[in-house]
């Protein structure tokens, strides 16, 4: 009985490092128009078995912006000063993490406009020169962004798709956990909440 207690706990031990392995990918589609959002985001193993689906906007947002209302008031200059000396670590934390993710596609386009024409042309060529040279970056990015000369607009439309392996994180994490400064910041952050 012992011994296949202990295999089915490896297989789910092999199974968990091999997901990690493999990573996660992650959907996101979103189309803004005025006010309203609608989009979905998707995350899924193996790269292709669905896990988890959410439609935006639910139902139960009503119900969590009440909720939030009812919240108490939050103490941000408490957490920025409990950031401040962990702040070189979370940076190379966040390096680290950033190697872990791969860009499938990031398609977004952005509709801009102002009241004054003139502030338009001139904050969308200012738009343009910051995402040619985002664009160039990677070949997988596809920014682009148009103008309105309608009045004050901020619109957009995008379909995105990343990689993570969650594996390649394990001793940047443990790394950062073992920093004194960084746990007093999670712990001033769990006592704010």
């Amino acid at each position: 009985m012992l011994n296949i207690l202990g295999m089915i706990i490896l297989i789910i031990i092999l199974f968990i490092i091999i997901l990690l392995l493999i990573g996660i990918r992650i959907k996101f589609e979103y189309v803004k128009t005025g006010s309203e959002i609608k989009g979905c985001l998707e995350i899924l193993i193996f790269k292709k078995i669905k896990v988890y689906t959410h439609h935006f906007p639910s139902k139960d947002s009503d119900e969590d912006e009440d909720k939030d209302e009812e919240k108490k008031q939050r103490d941000i200059k408490k957490i920025f000063d409990l950031a401040k000396p962990c702040l070189n670590d979370l940076l190379d934390y966040l390096k680290s993490a950033l190697k872990t993710i791969k860009i499938k596609m990031a398609k977004n386009h952005l509709v801009f406009g102002l009241s004054d024409y003139a502030d338009t042309g001139k904050y969308i060529g200012i738009i343009w020169g910051a995402l040619s040279v985002i664009n160039s970056m990677h070949d997988k990015l596809k920014l682009s962004a148009e103008p309105s000369f309608t009045g004050y607009v901020l619109d957009g439309e995008g379909v995105n798709e990343v990689d993570i392996y969650p594996l390649k994180l394990v001793i940047p994490t443990i790394r950062l956990i073992s920093k004194k400064d960084v746990r007093t910041l999670i712990r001033g952050v769990l006592d704010e909440r």
